[in-house]
């Protein structure tokens, strides 16, 4: 059988003329910062202190010994990052230049230092930019040039920090007479029974050329078995009445493990495992009254996709564990999120990743690594490219949860719409790749899953490329020009970005920005927001609605308030337009470092605002009041994505400033399984249109809507008159129950619970209470809390 040693102890770093410790995987980066020789890049303006390192050549090194019993020995490299010249003694064993590929070497018989030279990814990409030409790019980063994570280079959300190192696991694979060089299942169901097709390929040493071998196969207690000649075969297994796998919210998620073994005449040669889903996916890409529609079905069920859009969770990638997956994708699942969509612009994660999805039903919508630049088609690129992800579909594909492959982020949409085309004068731009490689390459080794060809794609040049009525849809003029009222004005058929700022939480700033007193505009908030003009947009949202806040803790609440409502607009419109509109992919869940931006979840892990009002967004069931356009009548929209109707009273209440409701209504509804209704507010419960002394709430089996004809800063609030009080809570585990009563309405009531202790989180987001309203908001890792600590961390909406 094959042995493996893992090349994880023994390195060094050479910096300086010395040598440092080096862990692998890991980076230039976490080794210096190990060694305290630089300064953590994400604390103040620090990222300016170490911009240095992605600029020079790093070497590893380490002592190796191949000696073993078998016929072969390989060097194996998971991944290089990313320019790299690997020696073993006087002898050269190769060159590697992409990042997102693995390595294998042929040491057998081979000792001594092992070295792995790493060029500085800036003289790479110089070089390769010197043989295909310049290509347009919306950053003035090379990223196009070189196989990389492109977000390591920055982004208008993410630090400059290029990195360097043996990124994921090295390895002596010690084998005799063959080994299972590649292992494809083509996994489907058909009336009822599961197939799985495996595909295999096998290298043999010289010694076991034409040897005959047994290749065997077990999933779900069934069995297949095949002898091989050369060095390739098919197994096929059917397995009747299979448990299927479903999205989060449809079903569970079955997995059942695929065991392969590889055999010779002595015995186990090699072996492969992975876990499988039964389950069927599909594309609805067909024409209709609407344009062309975009609806992921799943086991024949048609889906409102409730995703979001996913970036590496750390810059320097190494630090990312299985654990940190696992947390932050469980974040996504409790947020009642079922798609994640990998950006183009990161990596091809970690198996950690791909297996905590298919054990929470999260679908993963994987985009190929191209993003907001034109990538040359010449070689050295064009090779590297579709070894890349010839590589990459295989080794992810046994993964129930991924459903689609994406080519690419906005390269289509940039060729049409931002200058790039007559800059480019007929140079290669990527376009090859998107409509001719990727998907020859996904028809030849996946055809189980579907292919789009960019995002946002309207399917062919015959409609724009971000064309809301055809395919997939980004809605950034919003957030870059416009209020975000704008979003009701348009049913895009598949919304896969869309999103809206704010900075990090409290406690996140202080950590990062040690010793700066806050204010929107100190150093560190500026350096700490990469987006253009992204204070000016910030502050832009909330005065379209508030009065200008007076102080940073104001500017700070009400930009979290205006992110919340800003997502909640455009979900609750598109949402209540199934089917339509079939998802809305959030910009973004998480961030990489501590920043304003558009996530969810801060580069510390802490949860935002927005993060709590997806959770009530992407439930099952969703209450809304629509306003209606001039003229028209406000509706009350319910959505219902859950399998049984959901029978319900709305009750309809027009209230007014001071908390007196001026009339009230109830109205029996039944919503069908995965569906919409949609009802006029009648006349009598509707506020005067342009009133600021009154508003209309809708209220369904505890979910509440909300109706303001004006916006915030004309409306007539009172000054917010409110109880608090803190309880220990029932759960034994040291929370507590911060207990506010209301006196006055309560507009956007949010408790930040980091203020009372960096640890501390809350179990809710933004409420609103009306006049006599009570909520009961749990707080954990705060300790002991008193009534005036609480009410200071409490904000809400004020009169202007």
């Amino acid at each position: 059988m094959k042995d493996v040693t893992q090349l994880d102890q023994g390195w060094s770093l050479h910096h300086e003329g010395a040598l440092l410790p080096a862990r692998v995987p890991g980076s230039v980066h976490t080794d210096l910062l190990a060694a305290g020789l630089i300064p953590d890049p994400y604390l103040g303006t620090d990222e300016n202190e170490v911009a240095w390192v992605g600029r020079r050549d790093w070497t590893y090194s380490t002592r190796l010994a191949t000696t073993s019993a078998h016929e072969r020995t390989d060097l194996v490299f998971d991944g290089l990052d990313t320019a790299a010249r690997i020696t073993l003694g006087a002898t050269e064993l190769g060159r590697t230049r992409n990042m997102h590929r693995s390595y294998r070497f042929d040491v057998t018989g081979l000792a001594g230092d092992l070295a792995v030279h790493f060029t500085s990814p800036y003289q790479e990409a110089a070089e390769v930019r010197a043989i295909t030409g310049e290509r347009p790019n919306v950053y003035p980063e090379p990223f196009q040039y070189i196989r990389k994570m492109a977000s390591s280079f920055g982004w208008d959300w993410g630090p400059t920090l290029p990195t360097s190192g043996i990124w994921r696991p090295a390895r002596l694979e010690h084998w005799s007479t063959a080994r299972l060089a590649q292992v494809r299942p083509l996994v489907t169901v058909q009336d009822g029974t599961g197939r799985v097709e495996i595909h295999l390929t096998v290298e043999r040493t010289a010694g076991g050329a034409g040897r005959p071998l047994t290749a065997r196969v077990t999933v779900a207690g069934t069995e297949a078995e095949t002898v091989l000649d050369g060095d390739r075969a098919v197994l096929t297994l059917d397995v009747p009445d299979p448990a299927l796998w479903w999205p989060r919210g449809y079903g569970d998620q079955p997995l059942h493990d695929l065991d392969l073994t590889l055999a010779d005449a002595t015995g186990p040669l090699d072996s492969w495992h992975r876990r499988i889903g039964f389950r069927t996916v599909e594309l609805d890409r067909s024409a209709d009254e609407h344009g062309t529609g975009f609806t992921l079905v799943v086991n024949g069920e048609r889906l409102f996709a409730r995703g979001v859009n996913w970036i590496p969770d750390d810059t320097l990638v190494t630090r990312v564990t299985p654990e940190r997956y696992r947390t932050r994708l469980t974040q996504a699942a409790e947020a009642n999120i079922d798609l994640i969509r990998i950006w183009g612009g990161g990596i091809y994660e970690d198996e950690a990743f791909y297996d905590a999805c298919d054990e929470l039903g999260l679908l993963v919508w994987q985009d190929f690594l191209f993003a907001c630049a034109a990538y040359p088609e010449e070689q050295p690129l064009r090779g590297e490219v579709e070894a890349e992800a010839r590589e990459n579909v295989v080794r992810l594909m046994p993964h129930p949860s991924l459903v689609l492959w994406n080519g690419n982020n906005e390269n289509l949409w940039g060729f049409r719409d931002w200058g790039w085309e007559p800059e480019l004068a007929g140079d290669s731009w990527g376009e090859g790749y998107y409509l001719g490689v990727l998907p020859r390459i996904v028809a030849e080794l996946d055809p189980t899953r579907a292919y789009s060809a960019g995002s946002p794609w309207s399917g062919s040049w015959d409609h724009h490329p971000n064309d809301p009525d055809h395919g997939t849809y980004h809605s950034w003029e919003v957030w870059n020009r416009q209020d975000y009222t704008e979003y009701r004005e348009s049913v895009p058929r598949f919304v896969s970005e869309f999103g809206w700022q704010a900075p990090p939480a409290h406690a996140t700033l202080l950590r990062a920005l040690p010793g700066e007193v806050l204010a929107a505009d100190s150093p560190g908030m500026l350096h700490h927001q990469k987006a253009e003009d992204g204070n000016g947009k910030l502050n832009r949202g909330v005065e379209r609605h508030f009065a200008p806040p007076g102080d940073f803790d104001r500017w700070h609440y009400l930009t979290q308030v205006v992110q919340a409502r800003a997502i909640a607009t455009g979900i609750e419109h598109w949402r209540s337009h199934w089917p339509r509109c079939a998802g809305t992919v959030v910009w973004q869940l998480n961030d990489c470092w501590p920043v304003s931006s558009w996530a969810a979840i801060d580069g510390d892990g802490r949860l935002k605002p927005l993060y709590h009002e997806l959770r009530r967004l992407y439930a099952d069931r969703l209450l809304t009041l629509q306003p209606g356009a001039a003229g028209a009548a406000p509706e009350v929209a319910l959505v219902n994505q859950a399998a049984e109707p959901w029978q319900s009273v709305v009750t309809l209440r027009r209230v007014s400033a001071d908390g007196a409701v001026t009339a009230e209504s109830e109205v029996p509804v039944t919503v069908g399984a995965r569906s919409v209704v949609r009802l006029a507010v009648p006349q009598a419960l509707r506020p005067v249109d342009g009133s600021a002394k009154e508003f209309l709430v809708a209220d369904a089996d505890g979910l509440r809507a909300l109706h303001f004809p004006v916006i915030d800063r004309v409306f007539a609030y009172q000054q917010p008159e409110f109880e608090v009080s803190v309880e220990p809570a029932a759960d034994g585990q040291g929370a507590v129950d911060v207990v506010v009563t209301a006196h006055t309405l309560l507009r956007d009531l949010l408790l930040q619970a980091d203020r009372l202790a960096p640890a501390a989180a809350a179990d809710r987001g933004l409420v609103t209470l009306l006049a006599g309203e009570q909520v009961r908001i749990r707080v954990s890792g705060a300790g002991a809390v008193d009534a005036d600590a609480a009410r200071a961390a409490l904000f809400c909406v004020e009169p202007a």
